[in-house]
């Protein structure tokens, strides 16, 4: 199932890229930012209440706050270079580039959370590195 929620990821994220370069034309990046954080606001508390979740707002450990929001700092200044680079920037250029996070993200977890890093994903993440930058050149 986590497969399927992968797949879908992408393709969201795939269209956030469309939808947000067809939309920023003209728009400060940052009031672009800030109207597509409402909206994600919205939607993620709508699923929190549709689900009946709330309620474990009060179990939630001090070491989780503090880790969610260091998460929601680094997404918020994600997003905000994000749409600026956007903005000044080809979308197809913009996005390779902003997916080097998939290299990033297995070198942080392979140092942080101890995670295996095999020949395998080493091979992978020469690969993302170079294709990027064929795409980018």
């Amino acid at each position: 199932m986590w497969f399927v929620f992968a797949v879908l990821s992408a393709i969201f994220a795939a269209l956030t890229s469309i939808l947000a370069k067809m939309g920023i034309d003209g728009v400060n990046s940052n009031l672009a930012t800030a109207i597509r954080t409402i909206v994600v606001v919205i939607m993620a508390w709508g699923m929190v209440f549709l689900t009946n979740t709330q309620s474990g707002i009060t179990a939630i450990s001090k070491k989780s706050w503090i880790f969610l929001i260091l998460s929601g700092l680094a997404t918020g200044a994600s997003w905000l270079c994000y749409y600026r680079a956007l903005q000044i920037g080809e979308v197809s250029k913009v996005v390779p580039i902003d997916k080097l996070s998939i290299v990033i993200t297995m070198i942080l977890a392979f140092f942080l959370l101890h995670e295996q890093f095999t020949v395998k994903s080493l091979v992978g993440c020469i690969l993302i590195s170079v294709g990027t930058l064929l795409m980018v050149l």
